[in-house]
């Protein structure tokens, strides 16, 4: 199911519960096309999400933690000067549409009472977020501006009228008394016309809707009032599902086709996990580009320069047989005659076999003899550089893709960290220079902590960076340091210098599900005391070694590890 119309409906029915009567108590803006807006209700702080994203569109209560970029943008400001300490009075949906509309009432400057409309437009590419003053029905602001040039009959910028969509053709399923779906599957009795014909008489209905209320309506064909009231009944009290088919999916109500799933107390609890990966990597997508680009760009020239190298390390296989030749000549040197080409001579290597050996008839043969010297001492060298060269040239493609997996593992807040690191290693430039020409000290952010059953506190690096502090500063020397067994991964400490078996197992996971293999369904995962971890002199970021370790397997679990966190 996408959060469409229906969708929809069951999340206002959420919000309305959680949200009416409460004041706007932060507004915040951390990624570009989504807003969280911290409503006081109920005597808790519910920050709730709006986002125009693309493909991510949505409303909810969100518990996922976000930073603040440094600078707020010019919507969070309009926001703030119009919307904070602002009581939420409503919340309504137009028609079955995927049309939210948030009503405020505020105080302008003299003092006297304003509404406010804050609507979020949950329509794919043309998502939008829009504040507007239902008075004089003029745009304040928007998240996205539109102008005439993009849309000439719905211009969205400041101080524009405010208009609408366009309304769809389309009935609202859950005020029609046309009885009109009876005629339907009268006329299309197949269950997946069925569901396509309704998708195109209703409104609000995606592909997974209209075929659950298909299904509904063909299992009681001799009661069809009741089907159809009891199908959409059930967005007034949702039963929140994340489901288990050919891929993840999430379900308002129960489905009949696809019983296994993870079920949760609410709609936004439910989207925070179903959306923590996807949303994440799209937004380090968006804010990592330039460090994903550089990395992406080092790995190319580096995994290059190996082929060069190992095509020369091929191309040294000759130096036996130029010492051979070379030892050949000098032994039977009186045979060797000035100004011929080549010669047959006897090799006692390979049972007095004869062979031909090139000679430059421009030199002398003793010459001859010492050219081929040369060429074996030339190789063997080579052989012995380019060896070295694989070894450090591998050593450096190791990192990058350690990297490259970091970033893929990454949250936005992690981004800055992975950036200082490629700035200290010279894969980027350096850092700002402050007035005094000093750079400026950028602090480290903290690794995220999670909590263990018994309520021990377990810890994880997100970054190299992070991962020296934790493991080699920050962490006692009893304390249980874990890892995913040769593979990028994050160090994660148990603080703890004798741990229970179950809290073992809980931080296994976390170091398993923050590796490179976590959609693996086992993962190796090393485990030891903090004093038996050593970094070599002059080795790279996060790198440590270490020896006498215990290891386990982990088929790594989402829905333990948010249920850690939220402790």
């Amino acid at each position: 199911m996408s959060f469409d119309g229906v969708f929809t409906h069951a999340m206002i029915s959420e919000l309305r519960t959680k949200l009416i009567g409460g004041r706007v108590s932060k507004i915040s803006q951390p990624y570009p096309n989504e807003v969280i807006i911290t409503i006081r209700a109920n005597r808790k702080n519910q920050p709730l999400l709006l986002s125009a994203h693309s493909s991510y569109a949505r409303a909810q209560i969100t518990n996922i933690p976000y930073s603040n970029p440094k600078t707020p943008t010019n919507f969070t400001m309009m926001l703030r000067k119009y919307l904070e300490s602002g009581q939420l009075v409503a919340i309504d949906q137009i028609d079955n549409d995927r049309i939210i509309n948030f009503s405020f009432l505020t105080r302008n400057e003299l003092g006297d009472e304003q509404p406010l409309i804050l609507s979020l437009e949950m329509m794919g590419r043309y998502s939008n977020c829009l504040l507007v003053n239902p008075t004089n029905a003029k745009v304040l602001d928007t998240i996205k501006h539109i102008s005439s040039d993009q849309n000439r009959y719905r211009m969205l910028i400041p101080g524009a009228t405010y208009r609408q969509p366009p309304a769809q053709d389309k009935l609202n399923p859950f005020t029609d008394t046309t009885d009109a779906f009876k005629s339907l599957l009268s006329e299309f009795p197949n269950k997946d016309v069925l569901a396509k014909e309704l998708q195109n008489r209703y409104q609000g209905l995606a592909g997974q809707s209209s075929l659950d209320l298909a299904t509904a309506l063909h299992a009681d064909t001799k009661n069809l009032d009741n089907s159809w009231k009891k199908f959409f009944t059930q967005f007034d009290t949702p039963v929140p599902t994340i489901l288990s088919g050919k891929k993840l999916d999430f379900s308002a109500i129960p489905n009949v086709e696809l019983t296994t799933g993870q079920s949760f107390d609410s709609l936004s609890e439910m989207l925070d996990t179903y959306y923590l990966d996807k949303a994440n990597k799209d937004r380090v997508q968006q804010q990592g580009s330039h460090l994903i680009r550089v990395v992406k760009n080092e790995l190319k020239k580096n995994r290059g320069k190996q082929k060069k190298l190992e095509k020369t390390l091929k191309n040294t296989e000759t130096a036996d047989l130029l010492r051979v030749q070379g030892e050949l000549l000098t032994t039977y040197l009186h045979l060797v005659k000035q100004g011929m080409t080549e010669i047959s001579l006897p090799n006692f290597y390979d049972n007095e076999k004869e062979m031909t050996i090139p000679l430059s008839n421009q030199i002398s043969p003793s010459k001859n003899a010492q050219k081929y010297f040369k060429k074996y001492q030339k190789q063997k060298n080579a052989v012995i550089f380019v060896n070295e060269q694989l070894l450090l040239n591998q050593k450096e493609i190791n990192y990058l893709e350690e990297i490259q997996s970091e970033i893929e593992l990454a949250e936005p807040k992690d981004l800055p960290d992975i950036k200082i690191e490629l700035q200290q290693q010279g894969l980027l430039k350096e850092q700002k220079l402050n007035k005094n020409k000093k750079a400026i000290k950028v602090k480290l952010s903290k690794p995220d902590e999670y909590y263990a059953t018994d309520g021990t506190l377990i810890s994880v690096g997100k970054n190299n960076l992070q991962n020296d502090q934790l493991t080699m500063k920050t962490a006692n020397k009893s304390d249980i340091w874990l890892h995913a067994k040769n593979i990028p991964g994050s160090h994660v400490i148990i603080h703890s210098s004798d741990p229970s078996d179950e809290t073992v197992t809980e931080a296994a996971n976390l170091a398993a599900y923050f590796s490179k293999y976590r959609q693996s369904a086992s993962v190796p995962v090393d485990y030891i005391q903090v004093k038996r971890i050593k970094k070599p002199n002059g080795s790279k970021p996060g790198f440590v070694v270490y020896e006498g370790q215990n290891s386990t397997f982990i088929t790594p679990d989402l829905q333990k590890i948010m249920a850690m966190r939220r402790k």
